[in-house]
């Protein structure tokens, strides 16, 4: 139990950065924050749908934190650069 917490723990702050590095970007305007709009705006309904119909069909909440990591730790990636 002491894990999911952590894990959840980690997932907001690893978000709070991805939204510190997107708002940067929106921020700075022109073809690149619109593409970013964009593609942050298709990657979240998506990810919500796919991770929503797991859990529906019996998935854990601890494996959906997972995978909304891995999915937060790219955007931090490509954002980063």
């Amino acid at each position: 139990m002491f894990k999911s917490w952590v894990n959840l723990f980690q997932l907001g702050a690893e978000a709070q950065q991805v939204i510190w590095l997107r708002t940067m970007k929106l921020a700075a305007g022109g073809p690149k924050a619109d593409r970013e709009a964009k593609l942050m705006l298709k990657e979240k309904i998506d990810t919500a749908q796919k991770e929503t119909l797991k859990l529906m069909m019996g998935g854990s909440p601890d494996t959906m934190v997972g995978n909304y990591r891995r999915k937060v730790k790219a955007n931090s990636k490509r954002l980063s650069k």
